[in-house]
């Protein structure tokens, strides 16, 4: 099969979705494995580590698209890629169809075998290849809060950990999985106090557990949100509904329950965001204020860390593009049920229930695509 690994070009975008040693592994499994030039470049690896293990580098995306049977990306496409996407060809990569009707009907009309990042899922409902990015983005989510807590760049003048005498911030974190997890983590060895918000009750019993004694549980319902919002200086949106749309869990009436120049990091804004009032943004502009409130919402926020990122995500892709490659998308979801999952359109058709239900679309079971 061959493989094409094009150069993101989202906003502030720095990963490749393989690593060179990715590139050989596929081409001594037979495989023609051709990469954009600079495609990795940002993230520390530049064409010559790509040919020295059998890569071939080419200058034109549209060289990319045209050529090869299965594209290997890390963020959705963007418009001036949908025409690049041809029918039958796999693409496998993160869409959140869901935060975007545009991208979801230009991928349809494409035709293309749309295998999705987030939506692989084992047996255990575990996210294999959200997760490390999951990971990332929940830590950078209390780095780039505590930034912006301070007073030169519009926040509330707050040190996050406090000092002697002097109490720390207080973070609120909506929800208790891979991303809350990891932002409870870091706030906490900050010595910031912390609450983390979830709907699952034995989740909330592991994490009070293992976190450490700053970190407090609560029952995530309405009146715990507004409690909790409203001694916070840091909100951290950290909601997954797999493969669908984020509830609202904050709505614009309630930011003025919030102390003024606090800051709400909304990780779940490339799911549609957890707070009413999100909108993405970029790591050029990263924050808006509403209501008094900065809004930090980048909707890629591992790429600012892109040599971690990069290694993190290809080690956890690279088995399921290596499976895709040896045997085609539909002899792979047969063999790993996890891949199954992955499959949110084929050949027009909706394959993903979330995504169908997100813009009342028709839903198709995969099983009639087989």
């Amino acid at each position: 099969m061959i493989v094409g690994v094009p150069k993101e070009i989202k906003a502030d975008e720095h990963r490749i979705a393989l690593l060179p040693v990715g590139a050989e592994e596929l081409v001594g499994r037979g495989h023609e494995v051709l990469v954009e030039t600079n495609a990795g470049l940002e993230s520390g690896f530049p064409d010559d580590a790509y040919r020295a293990l059998g890569a071939k580098i080419l200058d034109s995306p549209k060289d990319i698209y045209a050529r090869a049977d299965l594209i290997l990306k890390v963020k959705e496409p963007l418009a001036a890629e949908y025409d690049l996407i041809r029918a039958g060809q796999i693409v496998f990569t993160y869409f959140h169809f869901a935060a975007s009707e545009e991208l979801t009907k230009a991928i349809l009309r494409s035709r293309c075998v749309a295998v999705a990042y987030e939506t692989v899922e084992r047996p255990d409902r575990e996210l294999p290849l959200l997760t490390p990015m999951s990971e990332v983005a929940g830590r950078m989510a209390i780095q780039e809060g505590a930034r912006f807590l301070e007073y030169r760049v519009g926040g509330s003048g707050i040190l996050l950990g406090g000092v002697p005498g002097v109490p720390p911030g207080t973070v609120t974190i909506l929800g208790g999985g891979v991303v809350g997890t990891n932002a409870a983590k870091m706030a906490a060895g900050l010595g910031g106090h912390v609450l983390i918000l979830d709907i699952n009750l034995e989740r909330l019993r592991y994490l009070d557990d293992i976190m450490p004694k700053n970190v407090r549980t609560l029952m995530s319902n309405p009146a715990n949100v507004r409690e909790s919002i409203a001694r916070s200086d840091l909100v951290v949106g950290a909601v997954l509904i797999p493969g669908g749309r984020a509830p609202w869990l904050v709505t614009r009436d309630m930011l003025k329950l919030m102390h003024p120049r606090s800051v709400i990091v909304d990780v779940a804004v490339d799911q549609g965001g957890c707070i009413e009032t999100s909108k993405p943004t970029t790591h050029e502009n990263p924050v808006y204020e509403v209501d008094g409130i900065l809004h930090y919402c980048v909707a890629n926020m591992p790429g600012a860390v892109p040599r971690t990122s990069t290694i993190a995500l290809t080690n956890a892709t690279l088995p399921y593009a290596k499976t895709l490659a040896d045997h085609g998308w539909q002899a792979a979801v047969r063999r790993h049920l996890d891949l199954a999952k992955g499959v949110n359109m084929v050949d027009g058709k909706i394959t993903y229930e979330a995504v169908a239900q997100a813009f009342g679309m028709t839903y198709t079971p995969l099983r009639e695509m087989l």
